[in-house]
């Protein structure tokens, strides 16, 4: 408080000194005008007294040539008496300006009067001598009238003399107490100057060492701030990995579950075990993702994808559970969009699937529609407004900013009524923002939403689009054993009944020393190190099998953390990869054969199917990937075969619909990179009814491609079923 009365004192102190400053600048511009005025009345007064003596001069200057000239008959003197006589006019005329004022009024009449009456004498004796001569001049001059007129002349210029001298004593008098005057208000301003100077530098001084302790302060709190983020990163690491890790062996049971023979309740609970966890591991990923985006730690990506794949196969996980709430489920993709861009496409993703979720989660009739519009396009980048919009409960406006907040939805009851955390939306938000995106919401009560994302994306190449994948790995058996570090008994449980189910050999441990131990005496193919463990962690135990041991072994982290930067540390320590809990089954069973097996292709056979959306898709669920691609085997050929039957019969509403339900058929198993232009104009060109179309080229094109996924596809699931 008193700080802050000190900073209102020097402020206030601050304006004082400008106004008092400004107040001496006034006065001293009025002494000094002062001085000046003063000046130039001394300067008149001057002019005055030295015009009187000069006019005093020339008076007598004027009489004594008349006189001279008189007595000596010089003619030539008395003729220029003219000349001096215009030049005392002309003095006179100054002086009556100089001397105009009322206090000199009568004293300037009587000189104007002698003046001319000496002129006039002097004027009179010079026309006498032309006229009558020197003796008749002589006796005017005896009559002893220029002496009068003379003496009362210099009296006169006497008294003016007087006065004026009177006058300028005052003036000299004025002008120094104005001189002592601005001398003072000179020291007054110097002083004041000097003590609002050495305020104002008490103040900055006392300022800076106040910054200097804020300063110190802020770095201060600055490092708790620093502390307390590693505190709340390593809090939200550690309850990852105390969270994932039951999760790991719940879901993991699940699914051998499933495997076995149930009845059908037994069936449904399992079914609600493996839901109740997929949600609490979603719920999970969303508490991550923010802490991620909180922390300046979620990286968005830049890699080649193709739209219509990623949009096909969002349709296809999604069109089950609307077609179990009878909704229609519309996706539409405008034809002048490239197909082939450039961004992050699992975080496109995650924004459609959170607002599609929403959408039939919230939609209880009608529909839910997915448009994608292109805003702005050039040559090498294109906006994208993608646009999600139902016909559900709505969101009142009062409350469509909050649902935007962590944890906040529209109604209190929400979560009751529908379930959800609140946190998708914001999510979405955040993505969308990182990716130099917006997202707007259109929605009004009972009339529905349109959530619109806006996001801006590059122009890939069409070549470096993925065409397909290595072909399946197989995996040789024979000689491969495991360690797996676990300390974890239902994990251990869990990865023991995988590895016999894969036919393989594994030694199960429980810390780091006992890893070091056995490696001592034994060798083995791979190991499956768990990061966090009792005694000695696994990333200290990966630097002593480096350093210590030498070994070169493949090791292939596992870790609930699932932070951002956990891949990286873990490689740093020397590891070959990183798989996070919960393990899912086809991604630890493809770790495991890219670093104990061969890869065995068919050099023949170039590879077109890829499982990279459908393998995005299914979250690790092998059981649901085999499933699309069985029925891709047996749905192909029989939309084929309708197919060829309306182009035949030339029925194009029948083309229409078969070509563009085949792009979500074919989109699954990674297709419409090869086959969007060849369904895509089958599809328009029985909407605009060309006069010669290519459908019979385009579904050659098309029949081809798929006999080949179709051939590939039956090949696979012998790799893929385990």
């Amino acid at each position: 408080m008193i700080k802050k009365q000190l900073k209102y004192l020097a402020l206030w102190s601050f304006l004082l000194g400008l106004v008092v400053i400004v107040f001496l600048q006034v006065i001293s511009a009025q002494n000094i005008n002062q001085l000046i005025q003063s000046n130039q009345h001394l300067l008149k007064e001057l002019s005055v007294r030295n015009n009187l003596r000069r006019l005093e001069m020339s008076m007598l200057t004027l009489e004594s040539d008349m006189r001279g000239g008189v007595i000596t008959s010089d003619r030539a003197n008395l003729s220029s008496i003219r000349k001096h006589i215009g030049t005392i006019q002309a003095q006179l005329a100054v002086l009556n300006t100089q001397l105009s004022s009322r206090n000199s009024e009568s004293d300037i009449r009587k000189l104007n009067f002698l003046v001319n009456e000496k002129i006039s004498f002097n004027q009179h004796v010079v026309d006498t001598f032309f006229a009558k001569g020197k003796d008749a001049a002589e006796l005017i001059i005896d009559t002893n009238r220029g002496k009068i007129i003379r003496d009362s002349l210099q009296q006169i210029i006497a008294e003016l003399e007087g006065s004026r001298q009177y006058q300028l004593r005052h003036l000299i008098g004025f002008m120094q107490n104005s001189g002592t005057q601005a001398q003072g208000w000179g020291f007054v301003l110097a002083l004041i100057a000097c003590l609002f100077i050495a305020l104002a530098f008490w103040y900055n001084v006392n300022q800076g060492r106040y910054q200097q302790r804020m300063i110190t302060a802020l770095n201060e709190s600055e490092k708790k701030i620093k502390d307390a983020a590693k505190i709340k990163e390593q809090f939200m690491a550690n309850m990852s990995h105390e969270i994932r890790t039951p999760m790991n062996a719940i879901l993991g049971f699940t699914n051998l579950l499933q495997r076995t023979q149930l009845d059908g309740q037994q069936k449904n609970y399992v079914d609600f075990i493996q839901s109740s966890s997929e949600n609490l591991l979603t719920l999970i990923n969303d508490i991550l993702d923010l802490s991620k985006i909180e922390a300046g730690m979620m990286h968005i990506e830049e890699a080649p994808f193709n739209l219509s794949g990623l949009l096909n196969s969002i349709e296809t996980m999604f069109r089950e559970k609307a077609n179990q709430k009878g909704l229609q489920l519309t996706m539409f993709l405008e034809p002048n969009i490239p197909d082939a861009l450039q961004g992050d496409a699992v975080r496109l993703t995650q924004i459609l699937m959170n607002l599609l979720s929403n959408a039939i989660k919230f939609t209880d009739e009608g529909s839910v529609a997915v448009t994608v519009h292109a805003t702005e396009q050039t040559q090498d980048a294109v906006w994208l407004r993608f646009s999600v919009k139902d016909t559900g409960i709505g969101i009142p406006l009062q409350k469509q900013q909050q649902i935007f907040e962590r944890f906040r939805q529209a109604e209190a009851d929400t979560t009751r009524r529908y379930g959800g955390t609140g946190l998708g939306l914001s999510i979405v938000q955040q993505l969308a923002e990182l990716q130099h995106g917006k997202v707007i919401i259109n929605s009004n009560e009972g009339q529905g939403s349109e959530f619109i994302v806006t996001l801006p994306y590059k122009v890939a190449s069409t070549a470096v689009i993925r065409t397909g994948q290595d072909a399946p790995l197989l995996l040789t058996v024979k000689g491969v054993h495991v360690l797996v570090a676990e300390d974890n008994q239902m994990n251990q449980q869990l990865i023991r009944h995988l590895m016999r189910h894969w036919q393989l050999e594994c030694t199960l441990v429980q810390t780091g020393n006992e890893v070091l131990d056995v490696l001592r005496h034994q060798s083995f193919s791979l190991i499956l190190m768990d990061v966090q463990m009792p005694e000695m962690d696994g990333y200290t135990a990966t630097l002593k099998i480096r350093n210590d041991l030498k070994l070169s072994i493949p090791i292939i982290a596992m870790t609930a953390h699932a932070l951002a930067g956990e891949k990286e540390k873990c490689l740093s320590y020397g590891m070959n990869d990183y798989i996070s809990k919960p393990i899912r089954e086809n991604e630890l069973y493809n770790l495991i054969k890219k670093y104990t097996t061969t890869a065995m292709k068919d050099s023949d056979t170039e590879n077109i199917i890829d499982l990279t959306y459908l393998k995005e898709l299914s979250k690790g669920d092998l059981e649901f990937e085999n499933a699309i691609i069985r029925q891709f085997i047996i749905q192909v050929p029989e939309e084929l075969e309708l197919l060829q039957e309306a182009i035949e019969k030339h029925n194009l509403s029948k083309i229409k619909s078969l070509a563009h339900g085949m792009k979500s058929s074919v989109g699954y198993l990674g297709l419409m990179n090869k086959l969007q232009q060849p369904l895509q104009r089958l599809e328009s060109e029985a909407v605009t009814n060309e006069q010669n179309p290519h459908f019979q080229k385009d579904y050659d094109q098309v029949r081809h491609i798929c006999n080949l996924a179709a051939a590939e596809a039956k090949k696979m699931l012998g790799y893929l079923y385990v």
